[in-house]
């Protein structure tokens, strides 16, 4: 049943395909996310992260299916100033401070957030007169973020937005991001920071091969695929036979310590303790690290390998 604007989802995907030429880069999603969800699109390259952003934003049309913003077209939902975006690409504006910038791109939406408010959201007052060309990759960044709040929108899309970020730049924003949530707004945004999708998103929408293949909380994800991490030192040994050691996916070496990725923690430990004696010995549960790269272990061959996702 097609729901009323006033009941729509923020973000609707239904059965939605589209190719280019051989490649199906979004291959039949069905998506919701609720109002005031913040949710991370995770995905390797080639996975379709991309593709999807684009179709939501009206960027691109689907060759099936169908997108919704808040029960409209992606267009009509942009003009009327319900979407944000931050995107991977752009360049700074020569010869404009933050304020006139954010001030005429404001001036282009009916119901606009008043510059003040946005640029103390991106915590750019401080630099509201500098000139953008003049700004630091982190304040460059904050910048599109203000730009995307122009319009008062009620979903924010983020494509990739702390990338080249340094760590305190990235916490800063992310802070930012926060405060424009807690309003009840909604966010998606797309990260290869997978500590970033599991420390601030509500949900975890993982994409393969132009497909969903996992959605649901961070934790839900993780338990999903179960195993886990066993740790020992190796203290002075060789490495011989770790690999076939019941439940081992796989083993990293660092240093004197191996790590042991292992789809049964229990059995992997009791084949250990029957080699000989353990050190520092430790056990901890899957990340969402471990959960997405066995979502996407196999190598693409579906998806456009030039497509940044």
């Amino acid at each position: 049943m097609t729901q009323t604007p006033d009941f729509a989802p923020a973000v609707s995907f239904d059965g939605v395909v589209r190719n280019y030429g051989a490649v199906r880069a979004v291959d039949g999603i069905d998506l919701a996310v609720g109002r005031g969800e913040t949710v991370a699109l995770l995905g390797r390259n080639g996975a379709g992260k991309s593709s999807a952003i684009g179709l939501l934003l009206g960027l691109d049309e689907p060759d099936a299916g169908e997108v919704r913003l808040f029960g409209d077209t992606p267009a009509r939902a942009v003009r009327a100033g319900r979407v944000g975006a931050m995107l991977q690409d752009g360049s700074g504006v020569p010869r404009v401070t933050v304020r006139e910038l954010v001030a005429f791109v404001a001036s282009t939406y009916p119901r606009p957030m008043p510059v003040a408010e946005a640029l103390a959201l991106a915590g750019l007052t401080e630099f509201a007169g500098r000139r953008v060309d003049k700004l630091s990759g982190g304040q460059t960044q904050r910048v599109r973020f203000a730009v995307a709040l122009a319009g008062n929108p009620g979903l924010l899309v983020l494509d990739e937005p702390t990338a080249a970020l340094d760590v305190e730049a990235r916490r800063a924003f992310w802070g930012s991001m926060r405060a424009y949530a807690a309003r009840g707004n909604t966010v998606l945004f797309s990260t290869h920071y997978l500590s970033e999708a599991d420390e601030n998103a509500d949900r975890v929408v993982v994409l393969d091969r132009g497909r969903i293949v996992a959605d649901g909380s961070g934790e839900h994800i993780r338990q999903s695929v179960g195993g886990g991490l066993v740790a020992i030192d190796l203290a002075g040994g060789g490495t011989e036979g770790l690999a076939r050691l019941p439940g081992v996916t796989s083993v990293e070496i660092r240093g004197d310590r191996a790590r042991l990725r292992t789809d049964d923690p229990d059995a992997t430990v009791t084949a250990l303790v029957a080699r000989g004696p353990l050190r520092r010995l430790e056990v901890s549960p899957a990340s969402l690290e471990d959960a997405f790269l066995s979502l996407t272990a196999h190598e693409s061959t579906h998806a456009d390998e030039s497509e940044k996702v």
